[in-house]
């Protein structure tokens, strides 16, 4: 079920692209595009399917520049003024949450990037909802049934987002945990994408998004207009998320947050994140590490 359910994704991501391209996206075997995770497009080249870390070319003709601007209109339904605030940050969501990455000539105004003239490539990545994937952490996150203040980490690549978004619906719905009110800071929007201001990808009933906004600014935000109980964002990156946290966290509000990093010990050695360390802002760290079988959860108590 999950194969096909991956599958479905992926042809619905398909459905963006212009004719020829899709017919070639199409064309490839179920079973592969279960695994697909990305569609690449790169003018004068072959369209390739990213599975497992390598391009699978689909097809033998070289995407063209005018085909990008086609995916670009099927993408923004004709209305590409519409979708200039994504554009701005180099991609746009699509219905399913699948999202659009698109390079270019950068038009300048007033130092900010207007457009992208013309289109140079394009990446698809294909949305992929993992119900249960914090079933094996979820326990031991959340003694009593109530989640305690929890850092992941991983390297790029191995789902930290993935678990996030499950620990976020499992909370928002109570399911093994007592139901907590949600508010995420979706930078991104890649956790709940939202499209025409619904969630794509399930993040739980009692959940509130604020996306397309600085993480620092929408965590202070949902924390002042929403009253969550429990405070999530991905990807800690800079100072300013870092002090958000903190706080939230004198607040009384439980953290759910996400950062890179290969464990407690690469996180120890770099100051931004060795100061959520000294500060004490989690209780729990979940480490994602690559196996032979697929990923492996290791849970450490920090105090």
């Amino acid at each position: 079920m999950e194969k096909q359910a991956r599958a479905a994704a992926y042809r619905q991501a398909a459905e963006a692209l212009p004719a020829r391209l899709r017919r070639e996206a199409l064309a490839l075997p179920p079973e592969e595009q279960s695994r697909a995770e990305e569609l690449r497009l790169r003018a004068g080249r072959p369209m390739t399917a990213l599975i497992e870390g390598r391009e699978l070319p689909l097809g033998e003709l070289p995407v063209e520049v005018g085909e990008l601007e086609q995916l670009l209109e099927i993408a923004s339904h004709a209305s590409v003024h519409a979708v200039l605030p994504q554009l701005r940050r180099g991609y746009l969501t699509i219905a399913g949450g699948h999202r659009v990455g698109l390079c270019g000539t950068a038009v300048l105004r007033e130092g900010e990037i207007h457009a992208l003239s013309p289109l140079s490539s394009a990446d698809i990545r294909v949305a992929r909802q993992v119900k249960g994937a914090c079933a094996p952490v979820l326990d031991r996150l959340c003694p009593g049934g109530v989640l305690r203040d929890t850092l992941i980490l991983s390297p790029p690549g191995l789902g930290k987002t993935t678990l996030l978004r499950d620990l976020i619906r499992a909370v928002s719905e109570g399911e093994g945990c007592l139901p907590r009110r949600v508010a995420l800071a979706d930078e991104r929007g890649e956790v709940a994408a939202l499209y025409g201001g619904v969630p794509q990808l399930e993040v739980g009933r009692r959940t509130d998004v604020m996306e397309g906004c600085p993480k620092a600014a929408g965590l202070m935000l949902l924390l002042r207009a929403m009253n969550p109980q429990v405070l999530a964002a991905d990807e800690i990156t800079a100072p300013e998320d870092v002090q958000a946290l903190a706080q939230a966290a004198g607040c009384g509000v439980t953290l759910l947050a996400t950062a890179h990093a290969r464990g407690r010990e690469d996180l120890g050695r770099r100051g931004l994140y060795r100061e959520l360390l000294d500060r004490g802002l989690f209780q729990n760290l979940v480490t994602i590490r690559r196996t032979e079988g697929g990923r492996a959860y290791e849970v450490e108590e920090l105090r």
